[in-house]
């Protein structure tokens, strides 16, 4: 109650004066509504279902109740991130030796590289303590603490540490990519390889610019998102239109496009 309290209070604050009402301030709102909407269906998920991911690469993971960043609901589904799921099957049936999530959050790729490549090395890094305890917690209810180490701040030297392991790193840092993925300051990172989430609606270029700094080592591919085409579960069939595209939406601000980066072969 107390979060809808906090929307009428929200929207009675912003609309106060209806001519002074901004496109920006209607984009605001709708998202305020949408994001309540998001946690909604995701707890009739929970009811309905259980917190395990229902299909994608990591189906049968079992999850948790409220994700440290960013939306639970797809997830749970199993449409999150739905153009990486290629990849990732990809470099599971390739036999890494160890991943480097850094931005782990709650653990949904640590725990469930993990879960994929047993016995594979999983170092999970995030700066929020709520995150790694969230995924330490998240490791334990899957059986795979024994493979992960967590932590908290990843600086570009420390890649220098994994030099000629078969290496996947995965990044989602909100934009701090920029000043991570640096091989002039990291040289073992010519020998990894990488999936990076770029925060292109923080940092216009940014793009643009992990591209050039990584092609002379990297065979790249740019993926921009895409409609979600994985099936929702059948108890979703009479849901309205709206509640069946807020239930695959990622609560994304602007454009996020992934970049998936392979060494060159020799």
């Amino acid at each position: 109650m107390s979060y809808i309290q906090d929307i009428v209070g929200w929207f009675a604050k912003r609309f106060a004066d209806p001519d002074k009402v901004t496109a920006a301030d209607v984009n605001a709102g709708l998202r305020v509504l949408s994001v309540w909407r998001s946690r909604a269906l995701a707890a009739e998920f929970d009811r309905r279902q259980g917190l395990t991911i229902w299909q994608g690469p990591f189906a049968g993971m079992a999850y948790v109740g409220a994700a440290t960043e960013g939306a639970l609901l797809p997830r749970l589904i199993g449409t999150y991130e739905q153009e990486l799921h290629p990849a990732i099957e990809a470099f599971v049936a390739e036999g890494l030796d160890c991943v480097i999530d850094v931005g782990c959050a709650e653990g949904y790729y640590a725990v469930g590289l993990a879960r994929r490549m047993p016995g594979v090395e999983v170092h999970a890094r995030d700066t929020d303590p709520k995150a790694q305890a969230a995924c330490a917690d998240l490791a334990r209810r899957n059986g795979v603490e024994g493979q992960l180490r967590i932590g908290g701040l990843f600086a570009p030297q420390d890649f220098q540490a994994f030099a000629g392991r078969r290496c996947l790193v995965v990044c989602d840092i909100e934009g701090a990519e920029d000043d991570l993925l640096r091989p002039d300051l990291a040289p073992a990172l010519a020998g990894m390889s990488l999936i990076v989430e770029s925060h292109e609606c923080y940092k216009p270029g940014l793009t643009d610019r992990l591209i050039t700094r990584f092609s002379a080592t990297h065979d790249i591919e740019r993926f921009e998102m895409g409609p979600r085409t994985l099936p929702l579960p059948d108890w979703f069939a009479p849901a309205n239109h709206m509640d069946r595209l807020i239930a695959v939406w990622e609560w994304r601000a602007g454009p996020t496009p992934w970049l998936v980066m392979r060494p060159k072969a020799a």
